[in-house]
């Protein structure tokens, strides 16, 4: 196992950690029942991982409470995250990021997860109904109480993620330290916006389902649809997916999983693995020996050949504006980044000069 920093704070987690959506039948994610959810994390630790994400929402408390009891004995080992936001009951004051629920929601996953003690809490998502001092001053109150260690968000726009950092700083409160997002070779859309403000912030990035459901494992293709039983079948489309391009990107895992001899599901992690500022990546399984493949993406060093290939299939294309423009300015046409970062510009550099594409289009027409 490799380690990494958890964000921007020195706390230490395993490049890969165990998530736990398929603990429990609540979520038809996998319905792994307190046995299996032993031995999954019995074999996780045996193998190297320190950081197990769970969440109060996840089969409404029955994730937790099965890791709670996964991990009697075990609890100091670990590196331990949940998240609070999401309903959790019909009464509408049970949701939110207000100080009433997040209160509330935080000695709930104490009591399951048979712990006093959350190495990382996150906010589940934004919550526009209720005002960001609010709830940023509550979690700042936990950590200044103990029973928080470090706060983090997830599935936030990066401007929601830069307006909260910049009330945290503003008002002395705990700064969040990572962002829980989804990333995968199919859905690229966090380099837009949000890869650059996580960079500019030091926020260690947590990437949940890294292989879209299931669908970058390499088992489907155009002749073989998800058959009942799977995972991704049971859940639905968990994320969208262009299949067509999606079917592509799996051809060319296939290929290099191939030539190292591994599966497309280690190749598509490792691409993942290699991204900047991953803190690390959440891992899923509903069997050993999945979860055995997984882990090993680790170890695989993918070579620039690789890189370029996945790098081009997966290509998202041209980012919306404004994000084209300023990649534009500050990296095409801003002499200096060429001359501060050359290593940056070896291979054509972060950016296409797109006046010189379109003058080279119309020289072609």
């Amino acid at each position: 196992m490799r380690y990494r920093r958890l964000g921007n704070s020195g706390l230490i987690v395993s490049a890969v950690g165990l998530g736990s959506m398929q603990f429990g039948t609540g979520m038809n994610m996998g319905n792994l029942d307190q046995e299996a959810t032993n031995g999954m994390v019995e074999y996780a630790l045996e193998h190297g991982i320190n950081f197990i994400d769970t969440a109060n929402v996840y089969s409404q408390g029955e994730s937790e409470r099965l890791l709670g009891n996964a991990l009697t004995g075990k609890r100091e080992e670990i590196v331990l995250a949940t998240k609070a936001r999401l309903p959790m009951g019909e009464n509408f004051n049970h949701s939110g990021a207000t100080r009433v629920n997040i209160l509330r929601e935080i000695e709930a996953s104490l009591n399951r997860l048979q712990t006093d003690y959350i190495d990382l809490y996150q906010m589940h998502g934004w919550d526009s109904n209720t005002p960001l001092e609010e709830t940023l001053r509550t979690l700042d109150d936990l950590v200044r109480q103990g029973v928080v260690r470090y706060i983090g968000l997830s599935n936030y726009l990066a401007w929601q993620a830069a307006t909260a950092l910049g009330m945290q700083e503003q008002l002395n409160l705990e700064k969040y330290v990572t962002a829980q997002m989804y990333y995968s070779l199919v859905g690229r859309g966090l380099e837009h916006e949000f890869m650059s403000c996580a960079e500019y912030h030091n926020l260690g990035l947590l990437i949940w389902s890294p292989l879209a459901g299931g669908f970058l494992a390499g088992k489907y293709n155009r002749e073989n649809p998800p058959e009942r039983g799977t995972r991704f079948a049971e859940a639905g489309q968990f994320v969208p997916i262009d299949l067509e391009q999606g079917f592509e990107v799996v051809d060319v895992l296939r290929k290099i999983g191939k030539k190292h001899d591994v599966s497309p599901a280690r190749v598509s992690l490792a691409w993942t693995l290699s991204r900047p500022n991953v803190s690390s990546v959440l891992i899923a399984a509903r069997k050993i020996e999945h979860l055995e493949d997984n882990i090993q993406a680790v170890d695989l060093e993918l070579d620039q050949e690789d890189m370029e290939l996945l790098n081009e299939v997966s290509d998202p294309g041209t980012p919306p504006y404004p994000k084209w423009m300023v990649l534009q300015l500050d990296q095409a046409e801003d002499p200096r980044p060429r001359v501060l970062e050359p290593e940056r510009f070896e291979d054509g550099g972060p950016w296409e000069d797109l006046r010189f594409k379109q003058m080279e289009l119309d020289h072609i027409e």
